[in-house]
């Protein structure tokens, strides 16, 4: 399904008329998934990664095909349990994304494995 696509970026302040700056049409499974074979969505939980925009209940885009690189926000499972986390390869550790929260360390005889890359992350924003 494709969906309009405004040429303007939506102001979050004074409205404008819209209808003036329709451009295209977008579809959001072509636009957030690149391998469809390699892609699942999670919804995450609790507060360790709103410091990189991941909050409570936001469904995640997550990529196995991907790479990650040092930083990558990644999905792991570490000693069998499921976590959201930014990747620290030099140090060998899983970074929480709120200060509350201790870093991972990730020793030789642990069991973790990469579950894939998080593209992307949407929120919802209607309560109905």
């Amino acid at each position: 399904m494709k969906l309009t696509l405004f040429s303007e970026a939506v102001a979050a302040g004074f409205p404008s008329p819209a209808e003036d700056y329709k451009e295209d049409a977008l579809s959001l499974d072509e636009h957030l998934i690149t391998h469809p074979a390699a892609t699942y969505l999670a919804k995450a939980s609790g507060d360790s990664m709103q410091g990189v925009g991941i909050f409570d209940q936001d469904l995640l885009v997550i990529d196995r095909s991907l790479t990650p690189r040092n930083g990558s926000v990644v999905v792991a499972a570490v000693d069998g349990e499921l976590c959201c986390k930014q990747i620290d390869i030099e140090g060998k550790r899983l970074l929480s994304a709120n200060p509350h929260y201790p870093p991972i360390n990730i020793s030789e005889d642990q069991d973790m494995v990469i579950e894939g890359v998080v593209k992307a992350s949407i929120r919802y924003h209607w309560l109905g």
